[in-house]
């Protein structure tokens, strides 16, 4: 059960070592880019590729693919990022266990968005986690657990992929020691929950007030989708790419402490401060400073080109 990219190595590494998949439940097909062409999800796509039955419920509850998955008595029912709740009685059709293959270290970032959230919140690393299912949001036992680095360039992006192929090999480690009844389940501490729940369009905007480090992190947990704006020069714009920049300066956040033909600095929060690389106005497509400012050369030194908070 699963539904985008992060998911595909996953169902991959299953048909490779001859793993009887009976089915694939995954979202139903929805439409993608601006023509809104109707489209399969990624593993779907895999699905069909290999002759696999696809489910696809707009709810899994009380649905007939949820009867068809019971029906099926499956020996393991493996989820990753499949995008719905799984109701207790499809829960228990798995003869063995209904695991879930989850993108951090619970009990971090319970919930829709672990990776976004472990890149914003400045983690150092994240990892995957394989968990029992049960009723409560990524709330089961850990199986297994394994760590992974964020680096300083890392985006959700790189780290989806990255976290896919951990995923994976974790899984194949985990699930012949879990049929064989040699797996210690390990509760979770309740009381270092976090949680992430997926990204709202409020919190896709830039609080200019944050500090140019807390700035890049929120740009690159957002980066490739929905992609981090704020309100440059009077238009909304989308920060795909900025750099911190270790001098400090005495203006006000959101104001210009430099500009040249080539780029563009910005004060941020506690007198930090910071360069934008890539940007993309409301209207426009994505593109360079140095091509933002040739139609921007009215942008002086001292102005406040973004207000706080806005």
């Amino acid at each position: 059960m699963g539904t985008p990219q992060f998911a595909v190595p996953i169902l991959q590494s299953l048909l490779d070592q001859h793993y009887d998949v009976k089915a694939v439940v995954t979202q139903p097909d929805r439409p993608v880019g601006r023509k809104h062409v109707l489209t399969a999800s990624p593993v779907k796509q895999l699905a069909v590729a290999n002759e696999i039955e696809v489910l696809q419920p707009e709810k899994i509850n009380h649905s007939e693919e949820m009867q068809r998955v019971i029906d099926l008595q499956p020996d393991l029912i493996v989820t990753a990022a499949f995008g719905q709740f799984l109701p207790t009685k499809l829960l228990a059709a798995a003869k063995v266990a209904a695991i879930n293959v989850h993108g951090s270290l619970l009990p971090k970032y319970r919930g829709g968005a672990p990776v976004q959230y472990a890149i914003m919140n400045g983690e150092k690393k994240t990892g995957v986690s394989i968990i029992y299912m049960i009723k409560q949001m990524d709330a089961g036992d850990i199986l297994a657990q394994k760590a992974i680095e964020i680096g300083k360039n890392d985006d959700t992006g790189s780290m989806f992929d990255k976290l896919s192929l951990l995923g994976r090999d974790l899984l194949l480690e985990t699930i012949p020691d879990l049929l064989n009844g040699q797996v210690v389940p390990v509760a979770q501490d309740e009381s270092k929950v976090i949680f992430s729940p997926n990204i709202s369009s409020e919190e896709e905007h830039i609080d200019i007030t944050m500090t140019a480090e807390q700035i890049d992190w929120k740009v690159r947990a957002l980066r490739p989708f929905p992609i981090a704006n704020i309100n440059l020069d009077g238009l909304r714009t989308k920060l795909w790419q900025v750099r911190v920049l270790e001098d400090n300066t005495d203006l006000n956040p959101g104001q210009v402490v430099s500009v040249t033909k080539h780029e563009l600095v910005l004060a941020a929060g506690k007198g930090t401060t910071f360069s934008i690389q890539q940007l993309q106005p409301a209207g426009k497509p994505q593109m360079s400073i140095t091509d933002y400012l040739n139609g921007h050369q009215d942008i002086k030194q001292g102005a406040q080109v973004v207000n706080n908070g806005k």
